[in-house]
């Protein structure tokens, strides 16, 4: 069974399923998901718990083992099953797939993942998980749902703020979703239940934006100037490596140039999306629209100005390379 993130609360408030599968791309959200899932373990009786991590080395008998020993305590037991790498191996899918088809009576099951792409979506042993157990996937809000996300947040500790003072916080809590929260947390110290202002949100929240390549990308397909702007700030602040940002362009611009000329040329996005290996449907979307904005000729001319930006780099002609990007991000987010 898949239950969207929401349903969770009320799941909890039942006998508990015997296996759950928590995974995404907010270690956030999957740890407190978790929490909330072993702390209705306890009430319900599971009264002792064990932690197995899958690393270098892991023998996979030991989940069988684990589910075998009978509680110390007299109880129901909980396994508690982490795999931080998302990719268990073919020893690893083979023992999931027969744990799954036979879970273990007395026992309840968590494993918690990371993100799983579509390749793992399709493994025999993550559709085993999903269907003999719950499964929640947990992403971070997309970025016009954040301030949204911060209200609910804020809303938990009886506390409210106005449109403005929301999006000061996702703004600066950017791409780091356990600031955001620790940043909430500290309003809720620092000022009473009620109405907060948005100079008592200037003043406590730090900027705590975690910048990276993959937003800068995000940002120009979205054509969002401003934001590239203040993300490539962010990145030359923290010293990120110039020909990194220049193959994420680069390479950002040769998909769009590929897409615009083939469907310029009467071919199906769908099948540009698959000769182009992009699967994900709101990337597919995302550059949907871009290329929708964006002529044959800008991307050429994009094209162009990467390849400038690689010489500067390369030290073959002069010029400000991060004055470059911008003018490129620029070029590439204009509406």
């Amino acid at each position: 069974m898949i239950l969207r993130p929401d349903q969770l609360a009320t799941q909890l408030d039942k006998p508990l399923a015997p296996l759950w599968v928590l995974h995404g791309n907010e270690p956030l959200l999957v740890l407190e998901a978790g929490d909330a899932i072993r702390a209705a373990a306890r009430r319900q009786g599971y009264s002792e718990r064990e932690t197995l991590v899958v690393g270098q080395g892991f023998r996979w008998d030991s989940l069988t083992l684990a589910a075998g020993n009978m509680s110390l305590f007299g109880g129901e037991k909980l396994i508690d099953l982490r795999i931080p790498t998302g990719k268990p191996g073919r020893d690893g899918g083979d023992a999931l797939q027969r744990y799954a088809a036979k879970l273990p009576t007395g026992v309840l099951t968590l494993i918690s993942l990371p993100e799983v792409d579509w390749q793992g979506r399709k493994t025999s042993w993550f559709k085993a998980l999903s269907e003999h157990g719950t499964a929640i996937e947990l992403n971070a809000p997309e970025r016009e749902r954040l301030p949204a996300w911060v209200a609910q947040r804020l809303a938990a500790q009886k506390q409210s703020a106005s449109p403005e003072a929301l999006s000061f916080i996702a703004e600066h809590v950017e791409g780091n979703l356990l600031a955001a929260h620790q940043e909430i947390r500290k309003l809720g110290l620092l000022h009473p239940e009620g109405a907060i202002s948005l100079e008592q949100v200037q003043d406590a929240v730090l900027n705590v934006a975690r910048y990276d390549i993959d937003k800068l990308r995000q940002a120009i397909l979205e054509g969002d100037p401003a934001r590239c702007v203040r993300l490539l700030d962010g990145l030359r602040g923290e010293g990120a490596a110039p020909p990194l940002i220049l193959w994420a362009l680069a390479n950002e611009t040769r998909s769009l140039a590929a897409l615009r000329t083939g469907r310029d040329a009467g071919q199906p996005l769908a099948a540009l999306f698959k000769a182009e290996r992009i699967f994900d449907s709101r990337r597919q979307q995302a550059l949907g629209r871009a290329i929708d904005r964006l002529t044959q000729s800008a991307l050429r001319a994009a094209l162009m100005h990467a390849a400038r930006i690689d010489r500067m780099i390369k030290g073959i002609v002069s010029g400000d390379v991060w004055d470059e990007f911008q003018q490129l991000a620029l070029r590439l987010s204009r509406r």
